[in-house]
């Protein structure tokens, strides 16, 4: 079975700068880490609140749903993969 992300949940930490958010393998749940700065690498202007980091996660949310699908790998049963600014690409310059 592929990886799944059923469950829209995803919660902010202040304290690590990073969202939080799961997916699923078949009945093997998967953590996932967002780090603030690949929001703000997304989105320069995100306001830096908790409602703008979140509100950036969920406009970003199928972008980010796909890298976390490219690297999540199968069968290594890690705790979790950590995604920062370096797994999305820039915005283009005007």
């Amino acid at each position: 079975m592929t990886l799944s992300f059923p469950n829209p949940s995803r919660s902010y930490d202040p304290h690590q700068h990073r969202i939080r958010f799961w997916g699923h393998d078949s009945a093997l749940e998967v953590s996932f880490f967002l780090e603030e700065n690949a929001i703000f690498a997304l989105y320069p202007k995100t306001a830096n609140t908790e409602a703008g980091i979140l509100a950036a996660f969920d406009k970003a949310r199928e972008i980010i749903l796909g890298v976390a699908a490219r690297i999540y790998a199968p069968g290594q049963h890690r705790s979790f993969y950590n995604l920062t600014g370096a797994h999305f690409p820039r915005p283009a310059s005007s």
